[in-house]
Order: C-alpha cells, then sequence, then structure tokens
C-alpha cells in the first residue's frame, strides 16, 4: 500500500512478472521424450475415422491407402491410460502454474505441418517440447498463461509431422460476471463461413472441379485435390447422425448436462452444433431437426438445431436440461 492507502501498482507488477519468469525457464525443456505410438497406423481406424467425418477421398481406402494428414495426432494419443515418456519438467510447469491460483484448463487451438504421408504398418514415435509461454493474460474466461507444446512425429526415424498444441491455464474469473461462450476462431479459410453466419446463412463449400460439397471449410478439395470452389446455402434440414451427451468437466456459460448433435444435412455434409427444444436425455439418432440460429450476447450468434414435431415443425422452446 502506498502512503496514502492506494495499491503499490509497480510492487503488483512486480508480483505478477515473478510467476511468469519462472515459468519461462521451462521454455525449451523436454514435455515428453521417446514416446511411442500404442497401436501402429491402421485401416480400422482410418475406416472410422472417415466414416464419422463423412470422408470418402479413395485415398483413403484400399491396398496403397494413406491416413488422412488430420489423423496425425490420433496416432500420438495415450487414452485413458496415458503415456510414460511425459516428463516431470512438464508436470513442475503445471504444478506451478496450479500453485500461481490457474487451476483450470482449456484447449485454445492446435497446428499440424505433414512432411509425408502415414500408412497402415507405419509405428509412429514422439518427443515434445514446452514452446513457450505466455506473459501473465486478462482473458474473460480468467486469468493466466498460454502454454504451448510442439510434438516431433516420426517413423523409423523420419519426421512425418508436426503438431502444435495450445492450452490456457487460468484462475476463473470471480462469480457474479455472467460468461460469455468462447469465441470461434476466425482464419483464412473459415472467414467465409463465419461471414455467411453473421447474415444468418449456413454456407457449405462446394468444389468448382468435381462438385463435392465439404464441410468444414478447409483450402482444397479431399475427393479430387482442386483448390477452386464456391459455396451453397444450406436448406437447413437435416437429422441427428449421432451426438454426445456433456456431463463434465463444467465450463463457464455452460450448463450440463447437455446434447451436442453431429447432424447430417440433406446437401450431403455434417455439421456439429448445439440442439435446441429438446432435453438432453430426449436426443435420438434419426432424429429430423431444422437449423436456426441463436444469438448468446451482443457479438456471438451460432447455427444450431430443433427437432421437428411429427408435422415437420419446429418444437417446443428451449427447456431444462437443453443447452443451445
Amino acid at each position: 500500500m502506498t502512503a496514502g492507502g492506494g495499491v503499490d501498482v509497480s510492487a503488483r507488477s512486480a508480483a505478477e512478472q515473478e510467476p511468469a519468469a519462472r515459468l519461462r525457464t521451462y521454455v525449451g525443456r523436454p514435455a515428453a521424450v521417446a514416446g511411442v505410438g500404442k497401436d501402429p497406423v491402421n485401416t480400422p481406424m482410418i475406416r472410422h475415422w472417415c466414416e464419422a467425418m463423412g470422408d470418402t477421398n479413395p485415398a483413403y481406402a484400399g491396398p496403397d491407402a494413406i491416413a488422412p494428414p488430420t489423423m496425425l495426432q490420433v496416432w500420438t494419443m495415450g487414452g485413458l491410460s496415458g503415456h510414460a515418456g511425459r516428463t516431470e519438467a512438464f508436470d513442475e510447469l503445471l504444478g506451478l502454474l496450479d500453485e500461481a491460483g490457474c487451476t483450470s484448463v482449456v484447449a485454445t487451438d492446435c497446428e499440424q505441418e505433414y512432411l509425408r504421408p502415414l500408412r497402415p504398418g507405419d509405428e509412429v514415435t514422439f518427443d515434445a517440447v514446452i514452446e513457450s509461454v505466455s506473459d501473465r493474460k486478462r482473458t474473460k474466461l480468467g486469468t493466466g498463461y498460454f502454454v504451448t507444446t510442439r510434438m516431433d512425429v516420426r517413423v523409423a526415424g523420419e519426421p512425418v509431422g508436426t503438431h502444435r498444441f495450445r492450452i490456457l491455464k487460468y484462475a476463473p474469473a470471480p462469480g457474479g460476471t455472467i460468461a460469455r461462450r468462447p469465441r470461434p476462431v476466425i482464419n483464412r479459410d473459415n472467414a467465409g463461413f463465419w461471414e455467411g453466419v453473421a447474415r444468418r446463412r449456413l454456407l457449405i463449400q462446394r468444389c468448382s472441379g468435381c462438385g463435392t460439397p465439404r464441410f468444414p471449410w478447409l483450402p482444397g478439395c479431399g475427393a479430387c485435390g482442386s483448390p477452386d470452389w464456391d459455396t451453397v446455402e444450406a436448406g437447413g434440414e437435416g437429422t441427428v447422425y449421432s451426438y454426445v451427451v456433456v456431463h463434465h468437466p463444467p465450463f463457464p456459460a455452460f450448463d450440463p448436462p447437455y446434447a451436442v448433435g453431429l447432424v447430417a444435412l440433406t446437401e450431403g455434409v455434417r455439421i456439429v452444433a448445439g440442439m435446441v427444444g429438446v432435453p438432453y436425455d430426449k436426443v435420438r439418432i434419426g432424429m429430423p431437426v431444422r437449423l436456426e440460429f441463436h444469438r448468446y450476447d451482443d457479438e456471438l450468434e451460432l447455427p444450431v438445431f430443433r427437432p421437428l414435431d411429427g408435422d415437420g415443425r419446429p418444437g417446443g422452446p428451449i427447456g431444462r436440461g437443453e443447452e443451445p
């Protein structure tokens, strides 16, 4: 405190800087060493992935099949039992963040680089390094630090790809404030989609070369490789292809349990979106649904889906146990 009873800003700034300085000493230290994929690259997992994503690219099937590049992280994941290769340095870093009050965590984004295709039978190994720790940041969720790890993936010692993963370890904002939904990450590849949402239009990419529709938005066609495309507006009708009911963890601005659906649109693509107008335990595979746009605050509007009644009309209002 100052003589006049105020807060000494310089002392507060120094106190904030000290944890950041300690955390930065972990930059460059290994996060995982000599990790080994629990299973070789295999055709059943590739098939499950392609079915879930609706990806019919012929390169991912047959005797000369390759794995979809975006599956890179799949072959390194440890499942419920985890991996033995995680280092003490990474655990220490997370422990320091916990001690600083940053006990909550949320994944923010990832970046991947592909160096060569993976094929069934490839045995994946990997190492990971703590690439960066940010200064203390104030966000809508709370105050904390962004931690980025870089994983280098190899097969028989040959680099095949890189996976960067960024989390925010934060102290939740004090109660009493209204938590906002996380903002979508908008980049040059998907900006057109979000511009459409702002006009209450659900736009789907369509390849100019072969006419294949695709969603989510990508820079090139997965069927023929063409980089040229235009858009079509979804009519808004579809069915629930699959869904999950989220019970845990609790997250600001969400009230579990609630259902999130994978909706198959009549245009031939699938989209992940919130379900409204139906209790979480009444969502069913095959349920016909209709597109709506739900405004969460002055800045955020998202596509959601409401079930149709027996006459093909949208059902009732949002009720208890539902999360748009």
